[in-house]
């Protein structure tokens, strides 16, 4: 993975966009990977983590109904979350995640490892989702290095 955050901040300096992040179940690894790297406060604005329920609700503006409709883990969630964040945070772009790291926390339909990711930006927002295999700290690594992968595949894609 290493790298993959330089060049998310190389892209994200080169077109003038800042980045907020929002993250529940990776606890801050996002935003620990895109402050390792040197200068970038040029296009970083800060992130929230978002770890209960009623952080994402009282702070980042996630709507009670739609975790109560779709669950914590949902495509919905994560897209509130990216949404929610780009206001909070006033930035361009801002990703979310939200997922079940593991051991435990494995519903029906929903097993551990499973993660939904959350990118938002002015011209609107979208989820991934992604199935895991790995510990907890493996899941958690994954879901940084695929939250950042899509980053930079958006970026890249930018005229």
């Amino acid at each position: 993975m290493a790298g993959l955050e330089q060049e998310v901040g190389n892209l994200l300096r080169q077109k003038g966009l800042t980045l907020g992040i929002v993250e529940s179940a990776t606890g801050g690894l996002i935003s620990h990977l895109i402050t390792n790297v040197p200068g970038s406060s040029d296009y970083y604005k800060g992130s929230v983590t978002a770890y209960s329920n009623e952080v994402k609700i009282k702070i980042v503006g996630v709507k009670e109904d739609t975790i109560n409709r779709y669950g914590a883990v949902s495509p919905e969630v994560a897209e509130e979350m990216a949404l929610g964040g780009r206001r909070t945070l006033a930035s361009d772009i801002c990703l979310a995640d939200t997922g079940i790291a593991g051991p435990a926390g494995a519903t029906p339909g929903k097993p551990v490892g499973l993660f939904y990711l959350g990118l938002s930006r002015q011209a609107g927002t979208h989820s991934q989702k992604h199935n895991f295999h790995g510990n907890r700290e493996q899941n958690k690594h994954s879901a940084a290095e695929a939250a950042l992968g899509w980053l930079k595949e958006y970026l890249t894609s930018l005229k």
